[in-house]
């Protein structure tokens, strides 16, 4: 009786098993794009469902076995002796060896994709879900491989067969016995050439209705459509075929050749990137959709010595936290077959809404890599990072508020522009005649409004001056749009700014403001000039610092006599600083025990001065600024004038994982024979930054000569001081994706922009190498 209970147990415990094996296969959803490519973070291949388990098996093998050949392998106590494993063993096992980063494990592609589902067999599991650790036993590498009929040969043999191009093929014209392989490969073409043409121009795929009857079938059928009407072989094998599943227009067909294009593009770029050091531009971007994403993009130099910049993608992230923003790049690099032990740089926009998390983002990623140095772009603007730093003060937002109230008023409409002209031109004409102001070339000339734009660096800087010039004038034409203003609701809001205005709070964060931003504009500027003045860019950044302090210390007397004196001049009542401190729209019962000048001095001076001397220091610490400055001795302007060989290898010691001590020893040597050969040789006499040298030493085979030198400056050249590409995200992503195609996916979307932004690439991208890549995709 016990052995019928304990079958029927089994039985029952088996069906329970089969469920829940079902229903973990049915819940499975995935992205074949957004695969993970660390195998120590994939699923068994056996919790795919079946109907999609060839797919995912395809698309891991167009992917291709994860190798990071660059990353710092940890050791390990095998006994007596540290070992690690050896990246060497990539290329002896370069077909199906695999190393997981996360797990520190060794894994076999080919049979995690078709090992049998029924235990232990040629190595157990341990290349499939435990992973190989025991770096002391390399023979069971080939251990694992075994003989002909082993069951790791035969997975690859089922890896091979999958992939064969040309039994894929073969089932094609199986399918459709009358569409002969030529045809078929005319068709795609025309498809892929159609598709092309669309990412160049940035133009939308899809229309509203597809079907035949409609007018309007959307761009990519009718620019297919077109393309037939004009060539008899293209018509001959598109629309008048009768095989429906070979017109190749469906939106499953469009989004395959797109990913197939996007991918290839990137495989170049990678296989530019190769097993070099590379640095990384992160900016948080949004669509239309309103969808929080990471922008990245990739700065490495090429075999020639050229200074690339390549858009690597866009990632989601719906959870903007240092461990999430981490995971998106992580998931990014994997894809893309990059790891972070080749990191040699960071950089991110402080003007970002994500500017505490990237900055925790940019600590996680040290915490990894010691020498992915943050460094300052210097295509970003300083002032305006230094803007919303101050924003974190209520005050100062509302100043910021106040004034593009007042720009949108008096510039939205002619007539109020022209008022402000005219007071303005008679005001200064009073001034002149009364010997207030001076009269000469370039001086009184007509001044008008500028509004703080969000990318124009000097915008708030001129928007400050330009109300301190302009007040009185603004006020009068306030006063005419209260009297005058063709409605009600224009005559409140005159009103509202114009009290506003004449208040001591908007006046002292206008005048307190405008010496701030007035410290840091030459910084500012100095920052949008070639990358080849860090030193001077760099002495900037002291003088700014000790500025801020001197102003801390010893300023608040001046500004608040000069608010005073403004205040007085137009009839502005100056705030009693011994009085209580009441805050607008509070009762006084909750109003907080402080006076006025604990909250003007304490708060909002010391306060705002304390946040952006943080955000310098945060911007140019110690660290970044001895790297910058050290980077700039490479300069070979002027015949190597900034040389100096102490500040060279000072350099060098940044990177202790790249330049040992018997390196920096060799580098020592080898610097006293480059600067000579560099000073007497013409090929070097007239070049004008450290990309001509880089460039020049390659073309005359320099960098084998001074392998050690041309290895500090392609770090130099990496570090992304000097960044643009970054910002052109931005502007694709306002074409790409607009209002009229705001349901555009995530997937969708990286792919069209990576065609978009990278179009030298595509150009590049042979049309077989994307008619392979879609075969293998099964379509």
């Amino acid at each position: 009786m016990d052995k019928i209970l304990a079958k029927r147990k089994a039985i029952e415990d088996l069906s329970v098993e089969t469920i829940v094996e079902s229903s973990k296969q049915s819940r499975i959803e995935i992205n074949l794009a957004d695969l993970p490519t660390d195998p120590g973070l994939r699923i068994r291949i056996w919790d795919y469902n079946p109907n999609i388990r060839d797919e995912v098996r395809r698309a891991y093998l167009l992917k291709g076995p994860c190798q990071p050949r660059k990353h710092e392998f940890p050791y390990t106590i095998f006994g007596s002796k540290p070992r690690r494993f050896n990246p060497a063993w990539f290329d002896e096992f370069s077909n199906w060896l695999e190393y997981s980063v996360n797990q520190n494990a060794a894994y076999c592609l080919c049979c995690y994709l078709f090992k049998p589902n029924i235990g232990a067999q040629a190595g157990g599991d341990s290349f499939v879900c435990l992973g190989f650790k025991n770096w002391s036993r390399k023979d069971k590498l080939r251990i694992h491989v075994g003989g002909v009929n082993s069951a790791h040969n035969n997975a690859w043999s089922k890896c091979a067969v999958l992939l064969d191009q040309k039994q894929h093929m073969e089932a094609l014209m199986i399918k459709h016995p009358e569409q002969s392989n030529i045809d078929y490969k005319i068709h795609l073409n025309a498809s892929i050439d159609c598709v092309r043409f669309l990412l160049r121009q940035g133009i939308a795929f899809r229309g509203h209705v597809e079907c035949e009857p409609s007018s309007n079938r959307g761009n990519f059928v009718e620019l297919l459509q077109f393309l037939a009407n004009h060539n008899k072989s293209i018509e001959a094998v598109t629309f008048k075929n009768d095989a429906e599943s070979l017109k190749l227009t469906s939106p499953d067909i469009q989004k395959a050749i797109l990913n197939a294009v996007a991918t290839e593009t990137m495989e170049l770029v990678r296989s530019d990137i190769g097993d070099d050091f590379f640095s990384v531009h992160i900016d948080e971007c949004y669509d239309v959709s309103v969808k929080e994403q990471l922008s990245v993009v990739v700065r490495y130099v090429d075999k020639k010595g050229h200074i690339i910049e390549r858009f690597l993608g866009i990632e989601h992230v719906p959870n903007a936290t240092p461990i999430s923003l981490m995971k998106a790049l992580d998931d990014l690099f994997s894809r893309h077959r990059l790891s972070i032990s080749s990191l040699r740089g960071q950089s991110y926009d402080g003007a970002s809404n994500m500017q505490v998390e990237l900055r925790g983002l940019q600590t996680t990623i040290l915490d990894e890599n010691r020498s992915a140095y943050y460094v300052h772009c210097f295509a970003h603007q300083l002032q305006l990072t230094l803007v919303v730093v101050a924003k974190n003060h209520l005050n100062i937002t509302r100043l910021f508020l106040l004034l593009n109230k007042v720009v949108n008023v008096v510039r939205g409409s002619c007539k109020h522009h022209d008022h402000l002209r005219e007071k303005q031109a008679a005001k200064v004409i009073k001034e002149l005649n009364l010997g207030g102001a001076r009269s000469d070339r370039g001086l009184n000339q007509e001044t008008s409004h500028v509004k703080a734009g969000d990318t124009h660096g000097r915008s708030h800087y001129d928007i400050l001056v330009s109300m301190i010039i302009l007040f009185p004038s603004v006020i009068d034409v306030l006063e005419i749009i209260e009297e005058d203003g063709l409605t009600q609701e224009q005559k409140n809001e005159a009103n509202m700014l114009s009290n506003s205005l004449q208040d001591f709070d908007f006046i002292f964060c206008l005048h307190f403001m405008r010496t701030l931003l007035g410290i840091t504009n030459e910084l500012s500027q100095a920052l949008q000039r070639k990358e080849e003045d860090v030193v001077n860019a760099m002495n900037l950044v002291g003088i700014c610092k000790k500025q801020l302090k001197d102003l801390r210390d010893d300023g608040w007397d001046f500004m608040l006599k000069q608010v005073t004196l403004f205040c007085k001049k137009h009839d502005i009542d100056v705030c009693n600083m011994d009085g209580m401190f009441l805050l607008s729209g509070r009762s006084r019962l909750k109003a907080p025990d402080k006076t006025n000048l604990h909250y003007y001095r304490v708060e909002l001076f010391y306060g705002v001065i304390d946040l952006q001397l943080t955000e310098l220091e945060n911007r140019f610490s110690q660290t970044s600024t001895d790297l910058l400055i050290s980077m700039a001795c490479l300069n070979p302007s002027n015949s190597f004038s900034a040389f100096d060989k102490n500040k060279v290898i000072d350099f060098a010691r940044f990177y202790p994982n790249d330049f040992s001590e018997i390196e920096l020893l060799m580098l020592d040597d080898q610097l006293e024979t480059y600067i000579l050969d560099m000073q007497t040789s013409a090929d070097f006499s007239d070049l004008k930054g450290i990309g001509d040298l880089a460039r020049k030493m390659v073309e005359t085979k320099k960098d084998k000569v001074y392998t050690l030198v041309y290895m500090l400056i392609k770090l130099a050249l990496i570090l992304p001081v000097a960044t643009a590409t970054v910002e052109r995200t931005f502007s694709a992503m306002s074409v790409v994706k607009n209002r009229l195609l705001d349901g555009m996916g995530d997937r969708w979307m990286n792919d069209a922009l990576v065609a978009y932004i990278e179009k030298d690439v595509l150009a590049n991208v042979d049309n077989e190498n994307i008619i392979d890549r879609i075969q293998k995709m099964n379509l």
